[in-house]
């Protein structure tokens, strides 16, 4: 039944296609016979014209591509010979063989580099060494080592010498006898003049070093701005006094205590006093004469020194020193020269502070040793005296110890307070 019913719905849709078919070819014929027929065809002949005119388009494009094409064609030719010569030039190239990349071993690295740092720690130490310095500087060792050998002879081994017999009682006759802190002892307590020297010492150094020092680079600032030939004349005439071997006969004239003394007649014609002065006699008197004395023998090696630091001077800091805002020679003086002389200026701290210690040829030539009242007594006459005299070379030296631990620490504080000098 339902294989039925499936057939005649079969036939039932031909049927209508059939019915469907005939009246599409019924309106057809209609359209044919109907005035439109005209308006059909002018449709068709216009699409013609346009699809001829695509087709002359297309075939434009076409001969466009094709030209186009061969260009490409030669291009790829020439790009094919470009590329064989290249290969041919590459192909000559030696093959470099590149080693393949490995991870460094960090712990070796580590560990490599710990005993390069020890290495090196170790070669730095050697460097530091005086048997090193000795080794790698031999021929400037050996054409020093003979004043090496006189400084030592003759001034490093006494200063030891020294200190060592000043823990002794020695008499230049027995052997040296051991005594600890004794002689030590009686210099401070029981020696009275030891005392007054030293105070005398103390304030030759205070007034006649500073003093000197600046006197030695004030005039040697001045005379340095002269030509070379009244700068050579000068400074002859500045340095003289201290290199004359008589120049004490010339102060023992001028400050003779009679009427006939160079300073007595002068003043006493004046009218500033009415008798005669005892310049050396009177123990007011003889410690400001022998200042005096010693200010005027102060110009020495380090005047001289002066002179040549301010020689060594470039000229060319003057004038950065100028553009950089200095406006006066004293300026000049604080932040240019003085800074650029410092080792000279060093040199002469050290001579000055040496000579204002060790005051004694004037004290004895002028004053006399003893002098009155020990008025003129210094450190260095009093050591002479138990040196030279009593010959008590113990004592003697407990007194140059202190003498040269003095100049030591005046030399240290002089040295800190010149390393601040054009700040």
């Amino acid at each position: 039944m339902a294989d039925n019913a499936n057939k005649e719905s079969g036939k039932m849709s031909m049927a209508d296609k059939l019915a469907a078919a005939k009246d599409a070819v019924d309106e057809a014929e209609d359209v044919l016979e109907t005035d439109d027929l005209e308006e059909f065809e002018e449709d068709v002949e216009d699409t013609n014209d346009e699809t001829s005119e695509d087709i002359v388009e297309v075939a434009d494009d076409v001969e466009e591509a094709a030209e186009d094409a061969a260009d490409e064609a030669t291009e790829t030719a020439d790009a094919e010979e470009t590329g064989a010569a290249v290969a041919a030039a590459v192909a000559d190239v030696p093959e470099v063989s590149v080693p393949a990349f490995t991870p460094p071993d960090r712990s070796r690295t580590t560990r490599q580099a710990a005993l390069d740092a020890v290495a090196n720690d170790e070669i730095a130490r050697k460097q530091r060494t005086l048997k090193y310095r000795i080794k790698r500087n031999k021929a400037s060792y050996i054409m020093m080592g003979p004043y090496f050998i006189l400084f030592f002879l003759f001034t490093v081994l006494p200063v030891v010498m020294s200190i060592i017999l000043s823990f002794t009682y020695f008499n230049m006759l027995e052997f040296p006898k051991f005594n600890g802190w004794d002689n030590y002892i009686k210099l401070f307590l029981n020696d009275d003049i030891f005392l007054i020297s030293l105070k005398n010492t103390l304030i030759f150094a205070v007034v006649t070093g500073p003093i000197s020092y600046l006197l030695c680079l004030l005039f040697a600032w001045i005379i340095n701005e002269f030509r070379p030939k009244v700068r050579t004349f000068l400074t002859l005439i500045f340095y003289a006094p201290s290199i004359c071997g008589n120049a004490y006969m010339i102060w023992q004239l001028i400050l003779s205590s009679d009427r006939y003394g160079y300073l007595n007649g002068i003043l006493l014609k004046l009218g500033f006093i009415n008798e005669q002065k005892l310049w050396m006699q009177d123990a007011n008197l003889i410690l400001p004469c022998l200042i005096v004395v010693q200010l005027w023998l102060s110009l020495g090696t380090g005047f001289l020194s002066f002179i040549a630091g301010l020689q060594t001077v470039d000229k060319s800091l003057y004038e950065a020193a100028a553009l950089d805002g200095v406006k006066n020679r004293w300026q000049e003086l604080w932040y240019v020269t003085l800074p650029a002389m410092k080792p000279q200026l060093m040199f002469g701290a050290v001579m000055q502070i040496t000579q204002s210690f060790a005051v004694a040829d004037i004290s004895i030539n002028l004053a006399g040793n003893p002098s009155v009242n020990y008025a003129g007594a210094t450190v260095v006459t009093h050591l002479l005296d138990y040196g030279s005299t009593r010959f008590d070379m113990g004592y003697a030296s407990a007194i140059a110890t202190v003498l040269f631990l003095l100049m030591v620490g005046t030399n240290k504080l002089v040295q800190k307070l010149l390393r601040r000098v054009g700040e």
